[in-house]
């Protein structure tokens, strides 16, 4: 168990109205930072002020780009309790991401110790309006000071939060994709499975690209043959085609895809709810195919910022798929509904995957 040393800012901010939040732009009064060395372990864990870090211009973190994240929030219920959603699956998903860049183990109970304490302290910024939720963002970054290129013996554990404002403000609306057949987001062997950077920063071209055109996200293939789904920009992705449902394989140690916890949280209902789910490749020449047979009933992404993002219409070279007469379709209406209904403490936890965090 960390002994969390808590210094308290003194000069709190103003609060941002619910409706004002946007996502990402806004950062509570405090952080925790818990250092590491060789030899000496992780230590002197601490919640202090939130504000700017001092790192040596060396850092490898700079230069070799070992560092790593995770993404989550904090909800508050109708009873004013404030919640969490499967931490320990964050948890062990970066510590899956430590081994493949050589980063130290964090224990699962730490992560989730830190977290917590956190967001107890900072309990007043978790949002009240329904939809609003204060996303919590750990981080791992090698501070060590040098240009060799080796595997850092000095790092920061940080966690900061950003209360965020409702991903759909005028109900779910299904999106247009692109799919992407030139650029690439990761190959066999690589880091495709972990969250680390990198994988965020070569998906900005495409990212952009689509744009341009007027597309919400890219649908990524795969790297050896430009032939098989992998995932959504930032989003697990899902077809219902003819009553089975398909998602891209996500191993938790190696593969290609990032293993989401609402991927895995969305699967586990699915099954519950009888449906067959295949997971493996899916061909883009079939999901079009399914789409002309009329036998593509419903696609969807999945994440943490959406929870769900149903799709209308995936645009593949020459050919275009309408989804559902662009309307979000009853399966994906009812895993929202659900996924969401847990959280907020609408639903009840049927599954184990609420963890109380405090009275707000």
């Amino acid at each position: 168990m960390l002994d969390i040393k808590i210094e308290k800012a003194t000069n709190l901010k103003a609060k941002t109205p619910d409706d004002q939040l946007g996502f990402g732009r806004i950062f509570t009064d405090h952080m925790f930072i818990m250092d590491y060395d060789a030899g000496q372990g992780w230590h002197d864990a601490r919640i202090v002020p939130y504000g700017p870090i001092s790192l040596d211009p060396s850092s490898v973190v700079f230069h070799y780009a070992q560092e790593c994240f995770e993404g989550l929030k904090a909800y508050r219920t109708a009873e004013n309790k404030i919640q969490l959603f499967r931490p320990d699956c964050n948890a062990r998903r970066m510590n899956n991401t430590h081994a493949r860049l050589c980063i130290p183990e964090i224990p699962v109970e730490d992560f989730i110790q830190a977290i917590k304490t956190l967001v107890e302290v900072e309990k007043d910024w978790v949002p009240h309006s329904e939809g609003s939720s204060l996303y919590i963002r750990p981080f791992t970054i090698a501070t060590m000071a040098q240009l060799g290129v080796h595997a850092s013996t000095q790092y920061k554990f940080m966690v900061i939060c950003s209360p965020s404002g409702a991903y759909y403000k005028e109900g779910l609306a299904p999106v247009k994709i692109y799919v992407e057949d030139t650029y690439v987001r990761a190959c066999p062997g690589g880091t495709g499975f972990t969250k680390c950077g990198g994988n965020y920063a070569v998906s900005l071209l495409a990212g952009e690209k689509a744009e341009k055109k007027g597309y919400s996200q890219v649908l990524w293939l795969d790297s050896q043959e430009r032939k098989y789904v992998e995932e959504v920009g930032a989003m697990n992705i899902f077809f219902k085609i003819d009553g089975k449902v398909y998602t891209a394989n996500a191993e938790e140690q190696d593969g290609t895809v990032l293993p989401g916890v609402t991927r895995r949280s969305i699967i586990e209902l699915l099954r519950d709810w009888g449906y067959e789910v295949v997971e493996g490749k899916l061909a883009i020449d079939t999901v079009m195919a399914a789409a002309k047979e009329g036998k593509l009933e419903e696609v969807f992404g999945s994440g943490t910022a959406a929870v769900v993002s149903p799709v209308k219409q995936l645009d593949y070279e020459d050919q275009s798929a309408f989804i559902n007469n662009g309307e979000i379709g009853p399966l994906t209406q009812k895993l929202y509904d659900t996924m969401t209904g847990m959280q907020w403490g609408k639903l009840p936890d049927t599954k184990g995957w609420i963890l109380p965090v405090c009275q707000g």
